[in-house]
């Protein structure tokens, strides 16, 4: 997926904390996140046809879109429409979706303000407003606002385009949410900050990312490096090549603690079986998805020290203190 939170590089150097500098060991930070664990994703798993019976307007290509909603369109060919070429794709994105819906419902009711930072081709905006939330849709990339609204059909959304990092905005959101984007910076720890800034006292952030713990992650932790500084060229480039780094579960409460957050619950998901990383996707293509997301469930009830290996996406639910 594209990322669209900023085109410009952080400031200056930093050096990023280790858990070990708070007085906190990885074995003791694990210990301490065990119970805000989400086990479960519950029993309304959100599903492809869910997304196609939605008020949300389905497009296709035209010859006068310009690229950029080509590209997007690529993107809701699986996203959105379940292109059954790539299933795995398709059940990394639906349960994504999941994760986010359900953190969002469970600490804020419509009609709250939601920030969607990155948004992107506007699937989170779009269903969040059709739920009855006014969301602000923001991406860096303006020309998008136009493929966005060709698919909006249902609620209330405010298209505020610009640098995340310096984008104005009148009131305090009750949710921010950065879904798959903080693993494009090399700031991680000033994405909260900024994000902390623009909920109010008592909000939440959501963040969904990569799981650093996942087994085939082979990219550094943030917090074992000296100077991110070194990344700021790396920044901002789209899809898995774009990751700088994976963040694990145990560096949640160190980034939050300094953003003047807190960590509430993690939800660890997206099984490699039922999204194609084990040479799954011609099973896909002929499992019923019941089988495939009573196989995504089951994974949610596996120990956790397990699940944090066997899991390759990470649902973190921060509070603003």
């Amino acid at each position: 997926m594209d990322t669209g939170a900023s085109s410009r590089t952080r400031g200056q150097p930093k050096h990023a904390l280790s858990v070990g500098s708070c007085g906190l060991t990885s074995r003791r930070v694990t210990r301490w996140l065990e119970p805000l664990l989400l086990p479960t994703a519950g029993h309304n798993v959100w599903s492809t046809a869910d997304v196609r019976r939605g008020s949300m307007n389905r497009v296709e290509p035209q010859p006068w879109w310009p690229e950029s909603w080509r590209t997007s369109y690529e993107y809701d060919r699986v996203e959105v429409y379940g292109a059954r070429d790539r299933p795995g794709l398709t059940n990394l994105y639906r349960h994504r979706m999941t994760a986010v819906l359900r953190m969002v419902q469970s600490v804020a009711r419509p009609p709250a303000r939601i920030l969607d930072v990155a948004a992107g081709q506007g699937n989170l905006t779009l269903a969040l407003a059709e739920r009855g939330y006014n969301v602000t849709w923001n991406d860096i990339r303006e020309d998008l606002v136009g493929y966005v609204q060709l698919k909006h059909d249902k609620g209330n959304v405010t298209y505020l385009p610009g640098d995340f990092f310096s984008v104005a905005v009148d009131a305090p959101f009750d949710v921010v949410v950065l879904a798959e984007v903080i693993e494009h910076v090399a700031h991680p720890d000033e994405m909260l900050c900024r994000a902390a800034s623009l909920v109010r006292k008592g909000g939440h952030v959501v963040v969904t990312t990569p799981n650093g713990g996942y087994l085939r992650n082979a990219l550094p932790r943030w917090s074992d490096c000296p100077d991110p500084s070194v990344y700021e060229a790396m920044q901002f480039k789209p899809n898995d090549d774009g990751h700088i780094f994976l963040l694990h579960p145990e560096e949640f409460p160190i980034l939050s603690q300094q953003a003047g957050l807190e960590v509430e619950g993690i939800r660890l998901f997206n099984a490699p079986l039922t999204i194609g990383h084990m040479k799954t996707e011609p099973l896909l293509r002929v499992l019923p998805q019941f089988c495939v997301d009573g196989l995504e469930l089951l994974t949610y009830h596996i120990p956790y020290l397990i699940r944090r290996r066997l899991c390759f996406s990470m649902a973190v639910l921060l509070k603003r203190t």
